[in-house]
Formats: C-alpha cells, sequence, structure tokens
C-alpha cells in the first residue's frame, strides 16, 4: 500500500499580475550600484487585478487511468498538437507510484485459487 496521499487542486492557475519595476518610484529612488532594470520596487497599486479566466478554445482536460501506478491523471491537452500541456500527477509522481504499486504487488503473498468444491 502507497505511504502518499497528497491531494492537490486541479485546475487552470488562476493569473497573476505582472508587476514592471521602471515606474516613477524607482526612477526616484535612492541611487544603488544596480541599474533601474534590475531594481526590485513597490508594485504600482492603480492598476487593478482582473482574475478573468483566459478563454482558451484549443485546450481540453481528459482523465487517464495509469495502470502501473494505479492512479488516475487528469491531463490538459492542446487539441491542435495533441500534447499535454498540464497534468496532475506530474510525470516523476506517477513513476514513484508505479514503483510503491510493483513493491506491493510482489509482497503480497500469492493466494492459491479456490479449489473448493462441495459435493
Amino acid at each position: 500500500m502507497s505511504t502518499d496521499f497528497s491531494i492537490r487542486p486541479v485546475g487552470i492557475p488562476a493569473p497573476i499580475q505582472i508587476v514592471t519595476t521602471s515606474n516613477a518610484a524607482a526612477n526616484e529612488a535612492v541611487q544603488t550600484d544596480l541599474p533601474v532594470s534590475q531594481t526590485v520596487a513597490a508594485a504600482d497599486t492603480g492598476a487593478p487585478v482582473r482574475n478573468d479566466v483566459p478563454n482558451h478554445e484549443n485546450i481540453s482536460r481528459q482523465v487517464v487511468f495509469d495502470q502501473a501506478a494505479a492512479s488516475f491523471v487528469f491531463q490538459v491537452v492542446n487539441d491542435r498538437t495533441d500534447t499535454v500541456v498540464n497534468q496532475f500527477p506530474d510525470e516523476a509522481m506517477l513513476r514513484r507510484r508505479a514503483y510503491f504499486h510493483a513493491l506491493d504487488m510482489k509482497s503480497e503473498p500469492s493466494r492459491p485459487l479456490s479449489t473448493d468444491v462441495s459435493a
């Protein structure tokens, strides 16, 4: 029996706001050894953050059962290229689960088939 019971959310990750560092606060900051393009400044609070889910017309979702790992795999697939964009659990986790599943199958004592015949 596997000891891996990690649960993670599945779906499209929430979009994040990209913060540019060359703004008025960075230009007026105290002189440093770094150029302005490489400094870190406070985020501009005037720009609203949008949490809209982008429209992915070429994306589909599918669920596949991996027999070696004995678990379901949730995949986001690009329909045009048929490539997996994202999947849960990832390949490393599937290999780990397949390894532990193989160990579990090997360690189970082989039981004889029931040949009980009531006569």
